[in-house]
């Protein structure tokens, strides 16, 4: 994945950012507190303006994160992912909660339980969803195992937000699976 800082806010995505302080400042249960943020992001996805072109570009190579804005005390994150076709993450889980949302394009995504058992632990896959543009999903941990792809013929780009600094972390993964999948 590679990441860029934007060269500019747009204005639409100043006024998501001041609606997500806004819930994220309540201190609210994280599971709360990504469904509130999702029910902002929702009306923005899809507007022209949300985006500058430059952070709707893609790279040939792998998925791409744009960091759009960091809060400065490390509250929240809002990055664009952009994917072009067949672009995939491995299967993981997150540091924080998220909220995620389908700007354009569609996304597959298929999530998963950690089934621990006598033996080695492993994946269970639980459900595959495709997530259309405007669709908004959120989760926090634990339970937030999953691989996202663009199963689409054209880019698709998401934005997601993160109750972590990813410009400080780098990204928003905590763990990497690779346990046998059943």
């Amino acid at each position: 994945m590679t990441t860029t800082t934007p060269a500019r806010t747009t204005t639409r995505m100043a006024a998501l950012v001041s609606e997500i302080r806004t819930v994220v400042e309540r201190g609210l249960a994280p599971d709360l507190t990504a469904y509130l943020v999702g029910e902002r992001l929702a009306p923005h996805l899809g507007a022209p303006e949300l985006l500058t072109p430059a952070q709707q570009e893609g790279d040939p190579e792998r998925y791409r994160q744009h960091i759009l804005h960091a809060e400065s005390d490390g509250s929240f994150s809002v990055v664009a992912l952009v994917w072009l076709p067949g672009q995939e993450t491995c299967i993981h889980d997150h540091v924080s909660w998220c909220v995620a949302g389908v700007h354009q394009g569609e996304e597959s995504e298929r999530r998963f339980h950690l089934a621990p058992g006598a033996g080695p632990a492993r994946l269970v896959a639980t459900e595959d969803v495709v997530n259309a543009q405007g669709s908004v999903c959120g989760f926090a941990p634990p339970g937030d195992i999953h691989k996202v792809r663009n199963s689409c013929h054209t880019k698709a780009i998401s934005v997601h937000v993160y109750g972590a600094d990813v410009s400080r972390l780098g990204t928003s993964i905590r763990r990497v699976y690779t346990l046998p999948v059943d």
